[in-house]
């Protein structure tokens, strides 16, 4: 009998065999506007207190790297990969993966992309493919093995698909990418306490953690570090140690589930978005001021209740700092009231701690609801009630939003809110210049991409 193939080396294979021709136009469509709008949100966090912390530590450290930092300079392909993560992760207001048990956000695995892709000046369409294989990994996992029940955090489905995209950028063959995968999803398994109780600025930092190490690892592998091959099936390995049995087919698999991921249109956790559309229109709709109201009433899915209602990961009413905030559906709902919109200036401390803000956020009742959970995680849904001084209840029901998978950002949305996240820092000329160029990316050279964001000026520069 021959040796059993192992997991990693059939996800290896995987990697290896998928090409740009494999995607369909509306996934290579979709790809782009996550690259726009991972952009938009990096440009947009140039000012963010642990951005600048984490500037100052890799200055320190690194000047003479030869990958692009955005907004400062360059360092080596993992810490850059570990920067830019970082700015696109800041804000909480990249794109989202809703699976039944797990939700990620995968293109926390740009950046690592973009810096590898800068060391081997691959292809666009090698770089777009690589893309959608990292996309593919991650979301998979999550809805075959999530972890967020077992303790875990889901950036450790993460370090697996930034292996595998590295890996496919690098060039590396089969038995090296087996390699960084094994090396990645062995080391990189972190705690769910990053994001339960009170939060840190270690929930905007632990995927660009997970980027920095996995790039770390997969160029480990590429000069010939080797990493344990049962990583999935192996005695104490990620089934037996976390995740339980699974079973992904990884030869039929195909790379298009970034057509299943969402888009943010508002600056908010991603089970907040439906209840924030809902409550602006009812804003728009029904009333004037906040404070004609007497209480607030949400009922919303299970996850959502958990994660940023007051379920099981903490109550979320008194909240004092962005890391709360943007993980509070009380306050972020009781912000877009107030302020009929919810960006990043809704997360400035004074706005969080403005006694307006801060007396409405404890009028808000959060509930699970059992016919909602189940409708997740194809949709949205949410019941907002405004139940107003003068006896009126005001109801509204929603079931997704723009840019949701039912209901897809256009590109012209993405552009806008490109648009808003980097108006203070880049003329329009620039702009236009990266959006005209990631619109039409497959067609140029990855450097050309690469020598716009060379151009983004430092937070005291725009």
């Amino acid at each position: 009998m021959g040796k059993r193939v192992t997991i990693a080396r059939k996800l290896a294979k995987f990697v290896r065999k998928k090409s740009f021709d494999d995607l369909s136009k509306k996934a290579v469509d979709e790809l782009k506007k996550r690259i726009l709008d991972s952009l938009g949100c990096a440009i947009g966090a140039l000012e963010g207190s642990p951005v600048t912390i984490v500037r100052n530590h890799i200055k320190e450290f690194d000047k003479n790297g030869i990958c692009t930092l955005i907004g400062e300079g360059t360092a080596s392909p993992d810490r850059a990969a570990f920067y830019n993560s970082l700015l696109v992760r800041y804000l909480d207001f990249n794109d989202s993966y809703l699976a039944k048990k797990e939700t990620c956000h995968p293109s926390d695995n740009v950046a690592a992309l973009l810096s590898a892709s800068e060391y081997t000046n691959t292809t666009t369409k090698e770089f777009l493919t690589a893309l959608a294989i990292a996309y593919q990994v991650q979301c998979r996992l999550s809805d075959a093995a999530p972890v967020r029940s077992k303790g875990f955090d889901h950036t450790t489905q993460g370090s697996y698909a930034v292996a595998a995209g590295v890996s496919r950028i690098l060039g590396l063959d089969e038995e090296r990418i087996a390699n960084a995968i094994a090396i990645s999803g062995t080391a990189f398994n972190a705690l769910r306490v990053t994001r339960t109780g009170k939060l840190s600025h270690w929930k905007g930092l632990a995927y660009p953690n997970t980027a920095f190490c996995a790039t770390h690892a997969t160029f480990l592998a590429m000069h010939g570090i080797t990493g344990p091959e049962q990583v999935f099936e192996g005695d104490k390995g990620f089934m037996d140690a976390i995740a339980g049995r699974f079973n992904i087919d990884w030869a039929h698999e195909d790379i298009e589930r970034v057509t299943k991921t969402i888009i943010k249109k508002y600056n908010s956790e991603i089970h907040s978005q439906s209840s924030v559309e809902c409550a602006l229109e009812m804003k728009r709709e029904s009333f004037t001021s906040a404070t004609d109201i007497r209480r607030i009433e949400i009922d919303i899915f299970d996850v959502a209740y958990n994660i940023i209602g007051g379920g099981e990961e903490g109550g979320k009413t008194g909240v004092k700092t962005k890391e709360e905030a943007d993980h509070s559906l009380p306050y972020i709902v009781a912000v877009a009231i107030l302020d009929g919109k919810v960006m990043p200036e809704q997360y400035l401390a004074e706005r969080i701690l403005a006694a307006d803000v801060q007396n409405l956020h404890r009028k808000v009742l959060v509930r699970p609801r059992r016919d909602f959970s189940r409708r997740f995680p194809e949709e949205i849904p949410c019941l907002i009630k405004i139940h107003l001084k003068d006896g009126r209840v005001l109801k509204k029901e929603k079931r997704d939003y723009e840019g949701f998978f039912t209901n897809p950002m256009s590109w012209e949305k993405a552009v806008e809110k490109f648009n808003s996240l980097s108006d203070r820092y880049i003329y329009k000329d620039l702009q236009k210049e990266i959006v005209d160029a990631v619109k039409n990316l497959e067609h140029l050279k990855m450097a050309d991409l690469i020598n716009l964001l060379k151009r983004i000026p430092g937070p005291q520069g725009g």
